[in-house]
């Protein structure tokens, strides 16, 4: 049972599926704040980021620095759009603990997109400059390995985005 209004919001999908163009339109909710992993990763970890292994450094640690901030904007009303990959078991619980931390409602929105259709969005993506990282084609597929869509024993309220 929910303590107040506020609601987390969390997003699985592949790399160009939609997710950020959803926070985005989320965050623009009252009382609503937008936190974005890329956006704090390549502002604290310029040119720190050239394999997997980075990522996942660097990520494991924003993880815990912005988790207890996280906590206390939801408890005290504001809801947060987690712009940060629900797609494996282990991200989910930890945004399984902020929610739950917070004792407020949650959305998992989850992406059902096709790879031709990501790999569209990236080419045109990474061709525009507008995203704070560029992904190669390569580099889709690798991460796209790790993407575990959300099962229901894990009891996530689910949200279904198609293209």
């Amino acid at each position: 049972m929910s303590r107040n209004d506020a609601t987390l919001h969390l997003v699985c999908g592949k790399i160009a599926a939609g997710k950020s163009t959803l926070t985005a339109r989320l965050g623009q909710e009252p009382d609503t704040v937008v936190i974005a992993e890329d956006h704090w990763l390549a502002r604290l970890y310029p040119d720190a980021q050239t394999c997997l292994a980075d990522y996942a450094r660097n990520a494991a640690r924003l993880r815990d620095a912005m988790g207890p901030h996280i906590v206390s904007l939801l408890s005290l009303g504001v809801s947060v759009v987690l712009d940060f990959p629900a797609n494996t078991l282990t991200n989910r619980a930890w945004m399984r603990t902020l929610f739950e931390a917070a004792g407020v409602a949650h959305q998992l929105h989850v992406f059902d997109v096709p790879d031709a259709v990501c790999k569209a969005r990236l080419l045109r993506r990474n061709a525009e400059g507008t995203h704070d990282f560029t992904v190669t084609e390569a580099d889709f597929d690798l991460v796209s390995r790790y993407v575990v869509p959300p099962a229901p024993e894990e009891g996530f309220d689910l949200v279904t985005h198609q293209p």
